[in-house]
């Protein structure tokens, strides 16, 4: 490749890079809760060229990429300096994921990655990977965020090198540049799906848990999603944890489920956002639903509704884990408008909209789940008979 050939190559890929991060993203479907958008956020070609090539021709005659980008999907959402603020999990073609920023003016496009990813002391010199962080304003004045940490399985037998431990890393920050790397959260289990609550709950940190027998199994242990108070953020160590969001057969959470982003404070309740998954002949299918805690005790539930808010559709059903949707990061706005950032089949990262208003009333007002055919039929025809008798009284 001559220096010039070389030099049309590089312009030709900053043209295509900065169309894509331009490109404008409309509405596309609403299921009357969400306001689907037309592209993805955020994907592998999101990230900036001087990441993924060695743009000197010297020592990349050919113009390959040196650090591959497999993926760029569960990431946190934070409102700040008036932007609308990702930490990205980036996947590597190596496997390894680390965690980069993203940024918004809108919230819905133009998202661009800051031009480093961020720096994560380690915690010890056995953690291999780390990935999906929950961002948490807390009202001691920190920004923490909680993630799962992985490692190898001291215990694996010979050769095994598959199973894996998974503990809750903790990081915090005041700018989102400098990050305090803090010891993992001490528990009985494994944990994932950690998410800090932004509130005091009777003078302590208040953490949704989700506790496991094994790195993907809940097993008997992992009965849905958990609570649990801790002294210090410093050296967390959960104690005493109850289950608050109970899995079912039969379900959408029949497998596993776990906490999303923190929840939102409302006038009626705190707003819960998680994933739920069920097994169903084409194997593991992740879906979004929603439920609501009591404002004056985050860890009693006030509405359940049955089912999915969100599922896999088109696209978001292929990619690397397919049939996934996974959200770890919203935003409320001042006005009332929610911002859902997530992820599909661990591949790239999408926005769903709506309100507050709006998300409240799904959430009272839908029937929850009554676990049986018969109970599904009695809800739908008392619906029907509230229908058809607002018809006959209005004549329609």
């Amino acid at each position: 490749m001559t220096r010039l050939d070389f030099e049309k190559r590089i312009s030709a890929l900053r043209s295509v890079h900065e169309e894509l991060i331009g490109r404008k993203n409309p509405a596309a479907d609403s299921n009357g809760v969400w306001t689907r958008y037309t592209y993805p956020i955020l994907t592998a070609a999101h990230t900036p060229l001087f990441w993924r090539y060695d743009l000197n021709p010297a020592t990349n005659p050919f113009l390959l990429e040196r650090f591959g980008i497999n993926g760029t999907f569960n990431a946190g959402a934070i409102k700040f300096d008036g932007k609308y603020v990702l930490v990205v999990r980036v996947e590597g073609n190596d496997r390894k994921s680390f965690f980069a920023l993203a940024e918004s003016d809108n919230g819905i496009d133009g998202f661009r990655f800051r031009d480093r990813p961020l720096t994560i002391p380690p915690a010890d010199g056995d953690e291999t990977n780390l990935y999906d962080m929950r961002l948490t304003a807390h009202e001691d004045g920190w920004i923490y965020g909680v993630f799962c940490a992985e490692r190898h399985d001291p215990s694996a037998a010979p050769g095994d090198l598959s199973s894996a431990v998974a503990t809750a890393g903790v990081a915090r920050t005041k700018d989102l540049v400098h990050w305090e790397r803090l010891p993992d959260i001490k528990s009985p289990t494994q944990q994932r799906n950690v998410v800090l609550h932004p509130e005091f709950v009777d003078g302590k940190y208040a953490l949704y848990t989700r506790p496991q027998e094994g790195f993907i199994a809940a097993g008997a242990l992992g009965g849905g999603i958990g609570w649990a108070l801790v002294d210090d953020m410093t050296r967390a160590e959960i104690r005493d944890e109850k289950i608050i969001d109970v899995r079912f057969y039969h379900t959408i959470k029949e497998v596993k489920n776990g906490e999303g982003p923190h929840p939102i404070r409302t006038p009626q309740g705190w707003l819960h956002m998680a994933h739920g998954v069920g097994a169903c002949a084409a194997g593991l299918r992740y879906v979004l639903y929603m439920y609501m805690t009591a404002l004056g005790d985050p860890s009693r539930l006030i509405a359940v509704p049955a089912g999915y808010t969100l599922a896999p559709e088109g696209e978001e059903r292929v990619g690397d884990v397919s049939n996934v949707l996974f959200s770890n990061g919203w935003i409320a706005d001042d006005d009332g408008r929610v911002f859902l950032y997530y992820a599909s089949s661990d591949t790239r990262m999408h926005v769903a909209t709506s309100t507050i208003e709006k998300l409240v009333d799904y959430c009272l007002h839908t029937p929850s789940d009554g676990l049986t055919t018969a109970a599904s039929v009695e809800r739908l025809n008392e619906l029907i008979d509230r229908n058809l008798n607002y018809y006959r009284k209005t004549d329609r």
